[in-house]
């Protein structure tokens, strides 16, 4: 078994280094402190912080409104950063608007000479939209739609902008009180459409596809014990690529602290949560994270949650 856990891990670290470089990779970092701590596979878990992140079909098992954000400090001046909403419309359906930015900045700027000029800096933004609906008291659908956007400097005077639309599709099947079974289509025909005839001699429209990941979890409590994972099916549209595995388990003490450890999307990660009411009792949620990738790059993310 010991061997098995780690042909699964090594190849997955492979893996990440083949897609991780990919279009919209900002989009698969991982997005909450909580998420991020237990590997990120929140397939079939609902994660207070982004609630139709991981799955959008949990907007239609919802009780309360959920606000959220999220933000990351990374290595080599980039950070990553989130806002999000989602209510329940009763009976059966929930909806969610969510804005997702991810950047590099202090990029030095240089004049073909080598002189400094301005500093510059690069950013990816998401529009999520997200609608579910339940089709059964156990079972929901649910999509994001996703307005697309990429500005990277070229000079100090011209920038080069992509922009485009993507979705997710998700399905949640309740198998018990505790249990949940999820399956997911992330980025399904997402992409940044180029056009570079302002900016080169000989440029062009071009259009940058995001690889589509088929995704299928579980989630697992008991006792306080929460153990969630999944596994995912990487593709470029036409050839599959590689899997994607992520676990994570979370402990609970006293109702109110949490403690959290896993591995997914290439990197390894803990953190911990405090659990505490506001206005009434458990509204409030404030976590962070530590992780670490192959390459030894940390990254910290702190996220705070409240359900009213």
């Amino acid at each position: 078994m010991k061997k098995i856990l780690q042909a699964i891990f090594f190849f997955s670290l492979i893996i990440a280094q083949d897609w991780g470089g990919q279009s919209g990779g900002f989009l698969r970092m991982g997005m909450t402190a909580r998420s991020l701590a237990m590997g990120g596979g929140f397939t079939a878990e609902l994660d207070q912080s982004f609630s139709t992140f991981h799955n959008p079909a949990w907007a239609a098992f919802l009780v309360d409104r959920h606000l959220g954000s999220s933000y990351t400090n990374l290595t080599m001046d980039r950070r990553l950063a989130a806002t999000s909403f989602a209510m329940p419309i009763p009976p059966t359906a929930g909806i969610g608007v969510a804005w997702v930015f991810a950047g590099v900045n202090n990029i030095q700027g240089r004049y073909s000479t080598g002189m400094r000029s301005s500093e510059m800096q690069t950013g990816e933004n998401a529009l999520m939209i997200t609608f579910a609906q339940r089709v059964v008291p156990w079972i929901s659908v649910g999509a994001n739609f996703k307005l697309l956007k990429y500005d990277l400097p070229v000079t100090e005077s011209d920038q080069l902008s992509g922009s485009g639309i993507g979705f997710d599709i998700g399905i949640l099947i309740k198998t018990g009180k505790y249990n949940i079974l999820g399956i997911m289509i992330q980025d399904l025909s997402s992409n940044y459409q180029w056009d570079t005839n302002e900016v080169f001699t000989q440029g062009g429209p071009y259009k940058d596809e995001f690889p589509t990941i088929f995704k299928i979890g579980s989630r697992f409590n008991n006792k306080g014990l929460v153990i969630v994972g999944d596994i995912g099916v990487i593709t470029d549209h036409e050839n599959y690529t590689g899997l994607l595995p992520r676990i994570g388990i979370e402990y609970g003490f006293l109702d109110q602290y949490l403690f959290r450890g896993g591995y997914g999307n290439g990197r390894m990660a803990f953190g911990a949560g405090y659990e505490y009411g506001l206005f009434k009792t458990g509204d409030s949620h404030i976590d962070y994270a530590f992780s670490m990738d192959w390459v030894s790059q940390t990254a910290h993310t702190i996220s705070y949650a409240f359900n009213f």
